[in-house]
């Protein structure tokens, strides 16, 4: 006759088929980033390069990884910004509404990175 496993046993099996989190790699997002990745991906992508380190499909506009990198910049800075921004491009035609521009600026702010270089 089996013995039932002991709860821990279980709980530790279980652990081991849960990859962790790999130094190198980008943390996995909040919720609140996942939407502003979303939402950047569904209306922001057509100008602007929202991940990794490809060009921008407009040549003026910046990608998100160089936003993020501004000097000063902060989630608040970047919310700020969109809030009281009034020269957003006409081409734009959309509003963001102030729960998406969280999420906005709480994606934006996990493309910061300590060893940026812009490009030149």
């Amino acid at each position: 006759m089996l013995k039932p496993l002991a709860p821990a046993l279980v709980l530790a099996a279980l652990t081991a088929c849960v990859p962790a989190h790999s130094p190198g790699a980008p943390a996995p997002l909040s919720p609140s980033a996942q939407r502003g990745l979303t939402f950047a991906r569904a209306n922001c992508a057509g100008c602007h390069a929202v991940e990794g380190s490809a060009a921008s499909p407009n040549a003026e506009a910046p990608t998100f990884v160089a936003i993020a990198n501004m000097p000063g910049l902060t989630g608040e800075t970047l919310r700020q910004y969109l809030r009281d921004s009034h020269n957003y491009p006409a081409a734009m035609n959309f509003t963001v509404e102030p729960a998406q521009i969280d999420d906005l600026a709480d994606y934006a702010v996990t493309l910061k990175r300590a060893d940026y270089k812009p490009d030149i």
